[in-house]
């Protein structure tokens, strides 16, 4: 997608625990595609190192927003360091909240900025941020684009498909290989970028700047920021390779 698009943030990743780097949520799967249309595995190109730190940057995201992290999570992201920049700034930021919280502390945070009793402070959710309401045409949009793409969602999940953190981890799996065309044809940067601008660039931006607007955010606001510029990114990418 260009020479270094991600900037700092590979560097980073690759310098960061491992742990960082196989993170996810795992709430969808790939449709089960017949013989006739399955895409032969000895022709597959391996996936560049900077289309993988990409996949690997939205698993994370994908990861912090479905559920709080985890000690172990948290001590991986303090490690991280910023090259300078706005992104960079923003991967500091992230690290030195990362030392300040401890696991108890952003699970609470987490609890009130998403899921909180009589109603979070933030819904990560592409119906609400397009139309006001959850639900809507957003999602049902998105869901004909599952279908196109082969991604189902996987057994015992409810939550709707149009969480951030789901698009997340559909981009993750597009990008990584994971999913592909219901005819069983890999997906490229065009159709990446048509799921971008469908389901994430249109609205994603707005929820990263409200999110480090909301009061109780403190180890949140740090990913928003992260997030905020990780899109930005995302969108210079996308256009320098039209």
């Amino acid at each position: 997608m260009g020479e270094g698009p991600l900037g700092p943030f590979g560097e980073a990743l690759n310098a960061a625990p491992q742990s960082l780097c196989h993170v996810g949520w795992g709430g969808f799967r790939p449709v089960a595609i017949s013989a006739d249309h399955a895409v032969d595995d000895t022709d597959s190109v391996p996936l560049a190192e900077e289309e993988l730190l990409r996949a690997r940057l939205y698993g994370l995201l994908a990861r912090l927003l479905r559920a709080p992290p985890d000690a172990d999570l948290l001590a991986g992201l303090s490690a991280i360091q910023g090259d300078g920049g706005p992104f960079g700034d923003a991967l500091d930021r992230l690290a030195s909240a990362a030392r300040d919280d401890g696991a108890a502390a952003v699970a609470a945070e987490h609890t009130i900025l998403f899921i909180g009793v009589g109603g979070s402070e933030r819904l990560p959710y592409a119906s609400y941020y397009l139309t006001g309401f959850m639900n809507e045409k957003p999602l049902a949009e998105l869901r004909d684009d599952m279908a196109r793409l082969g991604i189902a969602r996987a057994d015992g999940v409810s939550e709707p498909e149009d969480h951030l953190a789901a698009l997340f981890e559909m981009m993750a799996g597009l990008i990584g290989g994971a999913f592909g065309l219901s005819d069983g044809g890999p997906v490229g940067l065009v159709e990446q970028r048509r799921f971008y601008d469908r389901h994430i660039g249109s609205w994603a931006g707005r929820f990263f700047a409200d999110l480090q607007t909301s009061p109780s955010a403190r180890f949140y606001r740090a990913v928003g920021a992260v997030g905020e510029q990780f899109l930005a990114v995302e969108g210079r990418a996308f256009d320098l390779a039209a």
